[in-house]
């Protein structure tokens, strides 16, 4: 086998600078320099999880104001056929999350109550290899999704929302319950009112477990949720809370929780009527504290649930909360520090459309600053997984997921990976490093030369599709050489065969940035 011939050193170096700088623009900064079809491609970079062939087809039949506006108010998802059918037969889309679960803690409960160590251990074994299974399916259709739908801007908020109330599968049996948290508490929100999408995040058995808020009951008061509710998901940490607030929070939180079993506890007759049940969702009000709270300057009389509700409206429409979610979503949208008087005009129309979303990001994308930052936000590792493959292969199927999830794993920013409660960062600096770049060569070089796995099944039956990316292509003379600088075209010409100018295409500076 012959050895891979060296990248150009002035690639390299390009590559490398650009990683670490993050500041080169794949476009020219200012907007009174530019083509519109230029203006229109470093738009759609920004909105979309990267340019494709069909994307870009959309735009020029439209309009860019016509495809903003359908991705802002979205209609049912166009996938390709095969995405469809392979999302279709995953078990997550088959069973409902009840359902699955339950028979999951079913299979847990036998493989400790076999007698048999070696038999235990089997039985345990195989526990743990369904759940990871789930797990997989969960992240393999999340990445399809952002690969092939047609609204795309959806799935970058469904990526944001899901990074800002995240959850991590190590814990419990997470794991099970990512792909439903990530489906059903998550996109259908994600550019709705902001409040719809708190309460499905509050009410999901994913957060209420990963943030311990199940071991919440009266006198044995549990904090970690209710903080994070406040300092994360909301007000942010300079919101003007206290901690006495975080404590009124919990006791407000008290007996929210879930129920993994097919039975209901035995609730007091005087409080039978106050029992909730959906799904795995549980209010138990034996668990709950009925006294009256003082949150956030104002008492909340104490009479079970509805508490939670009082206090999500409160948390939601807080000035704090404007200003804090207006930040974060112009920190991933526009740079790591984005114009004070930018995020005042969104939190401006967070407050006064009531926390919808789709306007708020309006505002955004409608500002002169927005338009001078196009092509100088550094992407993140998913940002540039995604984007590859969906330039390189645009609509065309590809059969296996899994080289992807493992890039995402090398360059660490695995899909429900996240440890810590804070989400990854969405600062530039935090991923433009050499060694974030040099994994990127080799992403870019496996993509390049046809030899990625994509299109390869896994399994006893294998088979693999031949699919070499043809990236030069009308789109590529068309649309995107314009925009690159003369040092990466020099480079291109450089390349010895097609192999190699893929390659060099998708690790140009111009590639790393949005």
């Amino acid at each position: 086998m012959t050895p891979p011939r060296l990248l150009p050193t002035t690639l390299i170096s390009l590559l490398l600078l650009a990683g670490c700088a993050a500041t080169g623009p794949a476009v020219q900064s200012d907007p009174r320099a530019q083509t519109s079809s230029a203006q229109d491609i470093a738009m759609l970079e920004r909105v979309s999880w990267g340019v494709n062939g069909g994307s870009v087809r959309q735009v020029q039949a439209q309009g860019w104001n016509a495809y903003l506006q359908a991705q802002l108010h979205p209609r049912k998802a166009a996938l390709p056929p095969a995405i469809a059918a392979q999302i279709d037969a995953m078990t997550i889309s088959q069973v409902p999350l009840d359902q699955l679960v339950l028979s999951m803690e079913q299979k847990r409960k036998e493989s400790a109550g076999v007698m048999d160590d070696m038999a235990k251990q089997q039985a345990q074994k195989e526990y743990q290899q369904e759940l990871n299974r789930l797990a997989r399916e969960a992240a393999t259709r999340s990445l399809l999704l952002d690969v092939y739908s047609t609204n795309q801007l959806q799935q970058q908020l469904s990526w944001f929302w899901l990074n800002h109330f995240s959850v991590h599968q190590g814990k419990h049996n997470l794991r099970a319950m990512v792909g439903d948290y990530e489906a059903n508490a998550i996109a259908p929100h994600a550019l709705g009112k902001f409040r719809d999408l708190l309460g499905a995040t509050v009410h999901h058995p994913a957060m209420l477990r990963y943030l311990d808020n199940e071991a919440n009951a009266v006198k044995r008061i549990n904090e970690n949720y209710a903080r994070e509710l406040m300092e994360l998901h909301t007000l942010g940490v300079n919101g003007g809370y206290s901690q006495a607030d975080v404590q009124e929070l919990a006791r407000i939180l008290t007996g929210v929780g879930v129920n993994l079993g097919p039975d209901t506890p035995k609730v007091k007759p005087a409080l039978q009527s106050q029992y909730v049940r959906r799904g795995l969702f549980e209010f138990n009000p034996n668990r709950h504290d009925y006294g009256d709270k003082q949150f956030l300057g104002q008492t909340v009389k104490g009479r079970g649930l509805a508490e939670l509700d009082e206090a999500l409206d409160r948390l939601s429409r807080s000035p704090a909360t404007a200003h804090f979610i207006s930040g974060k979503l112009a920190q991933y949208f526009v740079g790591d520090n984005p114009p004070e008087p930018l995020v005042a005009r969104m939190a401006a129309t967070f407050q006064k459309s009531d926390g919808m979303i789709a306007d708020v990001l309006q505002t955004m994308f409608s500002s002169p600053e927005f338009r001078q930052s196009l092509g100088k936000k550094f992407k993140d590792p998913m940002h540039y997984v995604v984007s590859a493959v969906r330039l390189s292969y645009d609509d065309k199927p590809i059969l296996n997921a899994g080289p992807m999830l493992n890039w995402l794993s090398r360059m660490g920013q695995p899909l429900y990976g996240r440890q810590t409660p804070d989400g990854y960062p969405l600062t530039d600096a935090s991923w433009a490093s050499p060694g974030q770049m040099t994994t990127r060569f080799d992403i870019a070089r496996t993509i390049g030369s046809g030899s990625a796995g994509l299109f390869k099944t896994e399994g006893p039956q294998q088979q693999e599709k031949i699919a070499f990316p043809q990236l030069a292509s009308a789109l590529y003379y068309q649309s995107l050489q314009p925009a690159l600088s003369s040092a990466t075209r020099q480079a291109l010409e450089q390349a010895a065969s097609p192999q190699e100018w893929n390659t060099f295409l998708l690790s140009s500076p111009e590639m790393m940035h949005r």
